[in-house]
């Protein structure tokens, strides 16, 4: 939409939904996802390369130290770790959050709505969103079955890649030895990055029951929700 964006990420970033990822350009250098590239950076300061070039630049950061040297108009918290690992209302002149775990007027100005639903996307002027349920949302009615999940701790290792076609039983990889067999028939819409260190039950990969391939590999109605939500967060604020 013409704004200058900055994607701050962890060194071994936990994206499912790699195909649709900027994430991935920690591993490989650059990444695209319709059209739009980013770039891995090293320092604030390469930051107005990738910028001139309409790209987005994207710099290892955990602690999101970068905002106290460029000192953003707006921070987005899209961690999605359903709940606040540290961002506060003071980050920028504009702070919004994504899903449970924040407060509006306490913890930042807006929060979006992630839970699947009536309410999803919404930009929230007052409160919180809603709670974190701990059951997926579902796509055409499968819910937790559809979600793979670490069988133990250790460094995930993949048997198929985003894209293939599985039925029930299917083993699509494994932690340590113990293989992740999938519940359900479908296309892998998602599944993490080999080699990534992983703990026991978090979420590795999703199974589109619908068996539609190209979804794997363009942005979802729920990615597109709550970005939406917060581009209206961004022009109310400064919009006029």
């Amino acid at each position: 939409c013409g704004f200058r964006v900055l994607i701050t990420e962890i060194p071994e970033p936990l994206s499912v939904r790699r195909k649709v990822s900027f994430s991935e350009a920690v591993f490989d250098g650059s990444a695209e996802v319709e059209g739009v590239k980013a770039v891995l950076v090293d320092s604030p300061r390469e930051v107005s390369g990738p910028w001139e070039r309409g790209g987005i630049p994207v710099l290892v950061d955990p602690e999101c130290r970068t905002r106290e040297v460029l000192r953003p108009e707006v921070v987005v918290d899209a961690i999605i770790a359903k709940r606040n690992l540290g961002t506060t209302i003071h980050d920028a002149p504009l702070v919004i959050a994504l899903g449970p775990g924040f407060e509006v007027g306490k913890d930042a100005h807006f929060v979006v709505e992630t839970n699947r639903g009536h309410r999803l996307g919404r930009l929230l002027a007052s409160g919180s969103a809603e709670p974190n349920t701990g059951v997926p949302g579902p796509v055409k009615g499968i819910t937790t079955d559809r979600v793979l999940r670490a069988p133990s701790d250790g460094v995930w290792e993949n048997s198929v890649d985003i894209g293939a076609m599985v039925k029930p039983g299917d083993q699509v990889g494994a932690v340590a030895g113990k293989a992740a067999h999938a519940k359900i028939g479908g296309v892998i819409r998602g599944l993490i990055r080999a080699g990534v260190r992983v703990t026991e039950g978090l979420k590795i990969g999703d199974i589109d029951p619908g068996g539609n391939v190209t979804d794997c590999f363009t942005v979802s109605d729920k990615a597109l929700a709550i970005a939406g939500g917060v581009l209206e967060g961004i022009m109310r604020r400064y919009g006029r």
